[in-house]
């Protein structure tokens, strides 16, 4: 399972060269606003909404310091705005509080931050300061049981499962090319299996489209195709 595994992520990398985490950010802070406000919404989404929201709120502080209706009107468009700005105020006062204003760089200090758990904390590590993460969404989570990598669907098992088979150094972009494998290929409803990949390598092979031509059309960005 290991070495079919890690076959499964080097194809990916191939796939993939650019796969890498779709919210636009320059700072730890701006990372882990926008993967707070990436709940039950898109990336694209959150990254039309988050120039703005960075030029007025620059710091910890001016989000615990943020007007409630002001906030909640920038983020309106990513849905359960007024869920997302208490936490965005929250979050922002326990920063400024016990980590004077900065991100935490360790996973135990953000998964304690208000709307923060072990897939944003992964997030930004991974992203913002390089200490590899594995970020299981639903994407990856769908992408690890197809592959029989594991059956749990609780996310933490899912992580320690899939983990235990990647090295460490290699868990921030196995998250990155499994969510863009799952965004653009391997679809929860109907997958391109006849225009993937690692399909030779996938006990799953056959659950969606084998068809190579009618495969292809259901990929979500031009790909170079699978060749036989």
């Amino acid at each position: 399972m290991t070495r079919r595994a890690r076959k499964i992520y080097w194809t990916l990398v191939e796939r993939y060269p650019d796969a890498r985490c779709e919210l636009d950010f320059e700072n730890p802070l701006q990372l882990l606003v926008a993967t707070v406000m990436s709940a039950q919404t898109t990336d694209v989404r959150v990254n039309l909404v988050t120039p703005a929201v960075f030029a007025r709120y620059r710091t910890a502080g001016d989000y615990a310091g943020a007007d409630r209706t002001e906030l909640e009107t920038m983020i309106q468009s990513t849905g359960f705005y007024r869920a997302k700005t208490d936490s965005l105020i929250k979050l922002g006062a326990a920063l400024v509080a016990r980590f004077g204003g900065e991100v935490p760089p360790r996973l135990n200090d953000l998964v304690t931050l208000p709307g923060v758990g072990r897939k944003t904390a992964n997030v930004v590590l991974g992203n913002a300061f390089g200490v590899p993460g594995i970020t299981v969404d639903t994407h990856f989570g769908r992408l690890a049981r197809r592959f029989a990598w594991t059956q749990e669907k609780d996310p933490v098992k899912v992580e320690h499962a899939v983990g235990a088979l990647i090295p460490k150094k290699d868990w921030t972009m196995l998250s990155h090319v499994l969510i863009f494998h799952g965004r653009r290929t391997c679809h929860s409803r109907r997958p391109a299996c006849g225009a993937c990949p690692v399909a030779s390598w996938c006990p799953s092979y056959g659950d969606g489209e084998t068809d190579p031509v009618k495969a292809t059309q259901l990929l979500k960005y031009e790909l170079t195709p699978v060749q036989p």
